[in-house]
């Protein structure tokens, strides 16, 4: 299979041409629908790449900068916080590759990142580029492996069946089976491609050290008992140590208003809800100190590794809506954002993960300044369900420019297909396979 892969650009803005940027990227987009890119603009023509998933330019403009004040050893450092354009790419294979592919067409992005500080008409667009590239805290990919090619092949296999299916007048599976595989002929089905070695190196070295961790636990248990007690002791404590001082910053951190903007609210729906996915991308501040930053930090490098090596077919715990998503910090790690390509409506969006997921969120965003009070990290917080969702709306900003390479494909479509396309490639099936693959089509 081909591993999924991304590249995130964070490059400053110069504040003289934000306006101007930003007027820029509109151009960019399709005229009626705010946000959604044209795959064929004539700056960077996400169409012409076959392995691009997803792809964004976002003006990261801080929304949430005032609630710092709340914080007086912030007060500062707040005005040193600058603005950046992020250009991020979800992709099949290696994201440097694809990067240095967009960079022999230099002149479209050229253009954009010279409203950024540093670009001049010199400098090496792809060595600049890359000088830019952060790698996210924590990243998730619905389904690892699964290409683009794949994605467009099994959607187009689908729709030759359904096409098919009505014109066999048989009530027989066998014969309906037999009639849709000999008339049917897609035009390619492309096998997947085997892993490349080095990025099972990589999953293998990535997936090791919790194991051998385990490994030296239970050996010293079995063999070393007094050595076992100490680990414990020391475990425990530091355990204990923990959870006194989360709670103490529980019932001590500010309470930040996290008010409704019914304008900056419209402003983000606009851009929403042109295609069955839609784009997020949330930004905000780190809570002052070591210990929320460090706990945030823990918290994200175990999201990455069960994301990358548990919750890695077709949904994240039990949310089955999100495409892609990343967890990226910002400013010497003083401020973070989010974002995601998710099916459904925001409300929808939001209302799943409160109901499946709160407890992730807690330990996601407790953290960033405004989160609703946690008790414990994992009770209350995303459950004030009205302060979560003001909290998040308030962190929220606009996507300037959002594309992707399957409209009107959700990750269940997806699923579904690769189903069909299981079925279809088989040789035979009993007449129930067959009446649930019909089922599917």
């Amino acid at each position: 299979m081909i591993p999924q892969d991304s590249f995130i650009v964070i490059a400053e803005v110069e504040p003289s041409r934000l306006d101007a940027l930003r007027s820029l990227l509109k151009t960019m987009t399709i005229a009626g629908y705010t946000g959604m890119a044209d795959p064929a603009n004539p700056l960077v023509r996400f169409g012409d790449y076959e392995n691009i998933h997803f792809a964004r330019f976002v003006v990261l403009a801080d929304n949430t900068l005032n609630d710092r004040n709340d914080y007086p050893q912030l007060e500062r450092s707040t005005r040193e916080l600058p603005t950046y354009l992020c250009f991020m790419v979800d992709c099949d294979g290696d994201a440097d590759a694809l990067l240095a592919r967009m960079a022999q067409a230099p002149e479209g992005l050229r253009k954009i990142f010279g409203h950024c500080k540093d670009l001049n008409e010199s400098a090496d667009m792809l060595g600049w580029l890359r000088k830019r590239c952060v790698r996210p805290m924590a990243s998730y990919v619905n389904w690892v492996g699964r290409s683009v090619t794949q994605v467009k092949e099994e959607a187009s296999l689908h729709r030759l069946l359904r096409d098919a299916l009505p014109q066999i007048c048989s009530t027989d599976p066998q014969n309906v089976f037999s009639v849709l595989k000999s008339q049917v002929k897609p035009r390619s089905l492309t096998p997947a491609p085997p892993t490349p070695l080095m990025s099972r190196i990589r999953n293998l070295v990535h997936v090791s050290p919790p194991f051998l961790a385990a490994l030296v636990a239970v050996l010293c248990f079995i063999f070393l008992p007094l050595v076992s007690l100490i680990v414990t002791a020391l475990l425990c404590a530091g355990a204990l140590a923990f959870v006194v001082k989360l709670r103490h910053h529980e019932q001590t951190d500010p309470l930040v208003c996290q008010p409704y903007e019914p304008s900056h609210v419209d402003e983000l729906r606009r851009g929403e809800d042109h295609d069955v996915t839609n784009q997020y991308t949330a930004m905000g501040s780190i809570k002052p100190g070591l210990f929320r930053l460090w706990t945030e930090i823990a918290i994200l490098l175990g999201i990455n590794w069960v994301a990358r090596h548990i919750f890695t077919r077709g949904s994240l715990a039990r949310i089955g809506t999100i495409h892609f998503a990343h967890w990226v910090f910002l400013d010497r790690c003083q401020r973070g954002f989010f974002c995601s390509n998710y099916d459904g409506g925001h409300e929808a969006y939001m209302d799943d993960f409160i109901n499946k997921a709160g407890f992730g969120l807690n330990l996601s965003f407790s953290s960033f300044i405004g989160y609703p009070t946690t008790n414990w990290l994992l009770r209350r917080g995303a459950w004030l369900e009205q302060d979560f969702k003001r909290f998040q709306r308030h962190h929220q900003i606009p996507t300037d420019v959002w594309y992707k390479a399957y409209p009107g494909l959700t990750a269940r479509d997806l699923a579904r297909n690769s189903r069909i396309r299981n079925g279809f490639e088989k040789a035979a099936m009993s007449d129930d396979e067959i009446r649930r693959w019909l089922a599917e089509i």
